[in-house]
């Protein structure tokens, strides 16, 4: 299970697999998501459809996403170790652009290295 932390309507997802890789997760991989948990939207109903249209995705999605913080310890060349509270993600569409406008939190610098820069340009800090 990860956190989204960006406004694409996902709040919790389950990672069911990691493409390019057979082992864990670390930042900047591609992995494909279960939506488990999304926003509420409100009444749905015909004055308000703003409420829905804020709202990309809903419980059930399968989508892909990149990872953007791991809880496990990840070694920089540097010789720093950086490590995160929790596991969370980003959704992202099959081109790779991001399916939010906006990231709240705090995502790896480790992006930069995967090509992933569109990311941290909408991250409001990276370390």
């Amino acid at each position: 299970m990860l956190n989204c932390i960006d406004n694409s309507g996902a709040t919790i997802v389950e990672c069911v697999a990691n493409l390019r890789m057979k082992r864990h997760g670390r930042i900047g991989d591609r992995i494909i998501v279960v939506v488990q948990k999304s926003r509420s939207i409100g009444d749905s109903g015909p004055g308000n459809a703003s409420a829905a249209a804020g709202n990309k995705v809903r419980r059930g999605d399968i989508r892909h996403a990149i990872i953007v913080r791991t809880a496990k310890k990840v070694q920089r060349k540097d010789g720093m170790v950086v490590r995160f509270d929790d596991n969370a993600c980003a959704l992202i569409g099959k081109n790779g652009e991001p399916l939010g406008t906006r990231i709240n939190g705090v995502v790896g610098a480790e992006l930069r290295s995967k090509q992933q820069s569109k990311i941290l340009s909408l991250a409001s800090m990276h370390v």
